[in-house]
């Protein structure tokens, strides 16, 4: 697909839960090339300097909010702080996402369950609830929802369980959205060279890119309920 032949994101605000570094910044630098202005999240404000310096180079506004998407506390200050900083919020990318340490499957407690899902489930559906009603009023939103391909790792399986969930809510939310020009759309972003993913990942972090953007740069009542592999897509001319 050539991204760059779709109409441009001039004007529109952008949030993307942790952007502070790793996909999210990725992200948010490849909104910034197509003139989005960009919400930069981070557990912390102070997180978002590398972010911000990085974005300082494109002509479009920028802002920051922080809090720790594990705690209901947390998640309200990044809606308020959003809120407070931005017109509107036109795409919200639900990027922000934790994995469990390794153990075996049948040792892995509650707490761990519960913190996986706080973060990369629960957070997700507060935001949405948040900022897609704007979106409906307005004619037009795009949700994009971080997922995964993993499978067959039982260690793993907090993350790999929250991520199936955040599958079947994007199919859920699209039905629900469907004929609004609210699109949303599941990305699976790949095993990348990043904190989480590590060193031995299959692709560096800066192949995430164009694919990443495509739910974002989708025509008026275009494609929704989908998932999409970030690494099916390159650049064109």
């Amino acid at each position: 697909m050539n991204t760059r032949s779709v109409d441009t994101l001039a004007g529109r605000w952008a949030l993307v839960t942790g952007s502070t570094r790793g996909i999210g910044q990725q992200i948010a630098l490849g909104l910034a090339e197509f003139d989005c202005n960009v919400i930069v999240h981070g557990r912390r404000s102070a997180h978002a300097g590398e972010t911000l310096h990085l974005l300082s180079e494109y002509a479009v506004e920028t802002a920051v909010v922080a809090g720790d998407l594990a705690t209901r506390a947390g998640v309200r200050s990044v809606i308020r702080g959003a809120e407070k900083r931005a017109p509107r919020i036109d795409i919200l990318y639900n990027n922000a996402g934790i994995q469990n340490a390794w153990q075996p499957v049948w040792e892995i407690e509650r707490p761990t369950w519960q913190e996986t899902l706080d973060v990369n489930l629960f957070a997700m559906v507060e935001l949405t609830n948040a900022f897609a009603p704007g979106m409906l009023e307005r004619g037009y939103g795009r949700i994009v929802n971080t997922s995964s391909g993993i499978r067959d790792i039982p260690e793993l399986a907090p993350y790999s369980v929250s991520k199936a969930a955040v599958d079947k809510y994007s199919t859920d939310l699209a039905a629900e959205l469907e004929g609004t020009n609210v699109l949303v759309n599941a990305l699976d972003p790949g095993w990348l060279s990043t904190d989480m993913g590590g060193p031995n990942a299959d692709h560096d972090v800066t192949t995430v890119l164009p694919g990443a953007l495509v739910p974002a740069l989708l025509p008026d009542f275009g494609a929704s309920g989908e998932k999409l592999l970030a690494q099916e897509y390159e650049w064109s001319d």
